[in-house]
């Protein structure tokens, strides 16, 4: 599975928040709801590590850029057989998702890990000014 970009899936919905650990919880529930209101509901196999997922970008989104980001962005989009989100941030340092650099047994190394058990994808797009970035994951259903 390739990364779908967000503008291809049919359903989008964009959360900011500020850059703080409440947001981990707000992210999820919303999460939570875009599933539900896409008809794939919490009790599908992939919903559990779909969460997980989220729930480490957004922590590391926190932990690691609010210095330089005072919010972040999540946007959750579906579309047949895919869900995909991605966290934003105003951080310049773009997080290798690939190879030896991702530290095993961290929370990034959980996500691309846990992605790819799903046959998922994980990318990192940086923003155009060079600012910021998004980690983008891709999920089937």
């Amino acid at each position: 599975m390739t990364g779908v970009p967000p503008q291809a899936l049919s359903f989008r919905h964009v959360l900011t928040l500020p850059a703080m650990g409440s947001a981990v919880r707000v992210a999820r529930e919303t999460a939570e709801a875009v599933l539900v209101e896409c008809g794939v509901g919490l009790r599908h196999p992939s919903t559990g590590r779909a969460l997980l997922i989220l729930s480490e970008l957004v922590t590391n989104a926190v932990r690691h850029a609010a210095a330089l980001t005072p919010a972040i962005t999540v946007t959750y989009a579906h579309g047949p057989g895919v869900f995909a989100f991605g966290v934003h941030d105003r951080h310049p340092y773009r997080p290798p998702l690939v190879g030896a650099a991702v530290a095993p047994g961290s929370g990034l190394a959980t996500v691309v890990e846990t992605t790819a058990e799903l046959g998922g994808t994980a990318v990192t797009r940086g923003d155009a000014d060079e600012g910021g970035k998004c980690i983008w994951i891709t999920l089937p259903l």
